[in-house]
């Protein structure tokens, strides 16, 4: 089982949740505290979780776990609901990169992921998980709204009814509304997060396509890492296993070297797609126009 699996298992599924992606990481700018001596390893892994409540009402988590050296088991730390994420910072438009940010409406986090291709995929991943989350949340929302309507015009149809019982002057619309909306009450504003220095790919509808390349990397990635610790643990091995690490380190690096190609390729093409869109949709405003003004 690996650590993701592990993590679903022991802290997500007992409270009714199902993770979505988990990245390891580090701050960049590591808090200091005046009682620990300067240069002291951190004796702990975080992780970073995303992960929905499965039962109603739904929701959308992001949950900081700990995992401390020495112990099997993981701790939940910090827990934040979607609708207090402001801002995702992905650093680097252009190019891949570990570093991304996380403004919530009272913190601000700044993360190292453990490589490129994991921050890629959890950040892939958390936009279509918020763009899910939002057009379910607007759809029921619209729904309560219409409930609003029809009980106003209840309310003021009650009103008319009684106008011999009571003064016209305390039966009115505004009256009847502020009555409905005292049972009902509006709900905030939407106020989606923003996603900011994110390369296009991450945030395009190609999602099969590109989840599949990023599941690919991390995996790559950390058997390139298991190899590395392989060589540097003391005693490390016989001969024959260094050899077999040495033959799948070349599969690996080709295969990096392949999905990182085709990366590049796909995102001229993706970016080529959204100006064929806009294109078309002028087209078809400027046609909508044109059939308007010779109809008069």
């Amino acid at each position: 089982m690996n650590i993701q699996s592990s993590i679903n298992k022991e802290v997500f599924i007992p409270h009714e949740e199902r993770m979505l992606v988990a990245v390891e990481v580090q701050r960049r700018k590591r808090k200091r505290m005046s009682f620990l001596p300067p240069g002291a390893r951190r004796d702990y892994t975080t992780f970073i979780c995303v992960s929905e409540v499965k039962r109603k009402p739904r929701q959308l988590l992001i949950t900081k776990i700990k995992q401390f050296v020495g112990s099997s088991s993981f701790t939940r730390r910090s827990q934040w609901n979607v609708e207090q994420l402001r801002q995702v910072d992905g650093i680097h438009p252009k190019k891949d990169s570990p570093e991304f940010d996380l403004m919530f409406d009272n913190t601000v986090d700044q993360w190292v992921a453990r490589s490129s291709a994991e921050k890629c995929l959890f950040v892939h991943i958390l936009y279509h998980a918020c763009q899910t989350y939002w057009k379910g949340k607007a759809g029921s929302l619209m729904k309560a709204g219409g409930q609003d309507h029809v009980g106003r015009k209840g309310s003021e149809s009650q009103c008319a009814q009684h106008l011999v019982q009571v003064d016209p002057a305390e039966c009115t619309p505004d009256s009847a509304a502020i009555n409905v909306q005292s049972k009902h009450k509006s709900p905030a504003l939407l106020r989606k997060p923003e996603f900011i220095n994110c390369q296009s790919k991450l945030t395009t509808d190609s999602r099969t396509m590109n989840l599949l390349i990023y599941r690919c990397k991390v995996y790559l990635d950390r058997i390139k890492n298991m190899k590395v610790l392989n060589q540097t643990s003391p005693g490390g091995g016989q001969r024959g296993q260094r050899v077999t690490w040495s033959s799948v380190a070349e599969v690996v690096q080709r295969m990096k070297v392949s999905l990182v190609g085709r990366g590049d390729r796909l995102t001229p093409a993706e970016d080529k797609t959204v100006e064929l869109m806009h294109k078309a949709q002028q087209l078809a405003d400027t046609a909508h126009k044109l059939a308007v003004k010779f109809s008069k």
